[in-house]
């Protein structure tokens, strides 16, 4: 029973960077692009493109798989301010408070960030390139 998945450990850590990336780069675009839908209204501009920036170049380059270890931890970063900011003084719990999100990305940023690109990225063809 042990042996459960254990021979795709890889392939399911690559489709999580890959899916977390492609996620996190559409509140990018929601931010800058107005797409798929508009921003909330009455963002600050610091959201809009300080935040919004850091989602959609940050959430290409996961999703690539390029600079991972940074880019992740720049998201872990930017996922931690951005729940204290908008939600974590509304509420002690982040299901009341509607942070939830915002902390899984964070961890999950976080992880990345300690364990790299992993399989199908751009870091791993950088680095058969360099050896």
């Amino acid at each position: 029973m042990a042996m459960f998945m254990s021979r795709f450990v890889g392939e399911t850590y690559a489709l999580m960077r890959i899916v977390t990336g492609f996620l996190f780069l559409w509140h990018g675009s929601q931010k800058l692009l107005g797409f798929p839908v508009a921003a909330p209204e009455g963002a600050p501009a610091f959201v809009i493109y300080g935040a919004g920036s850091i989602e959609l170049v940050g959430g290409v380059l996961v999703f690539l798989g390029l600079f991972t270890r940074w880019t992740a931890f720049v998201c872990s970063g930017l996922m931690a301010f951005a729940y204290w900011f908008a939600h974590g003084f509304n509420a002690v719990f982040p299901l009341v408070n509607r942070g939830e999100l915002a902390v899984l990305y964070c961890f999950v940023f976080l992880f990345i960030a300690a364990n790299g690109a992993g399989m199908w990225s751009l870091d791993g063809v950088r680095d058969k390139a360099a050896a």
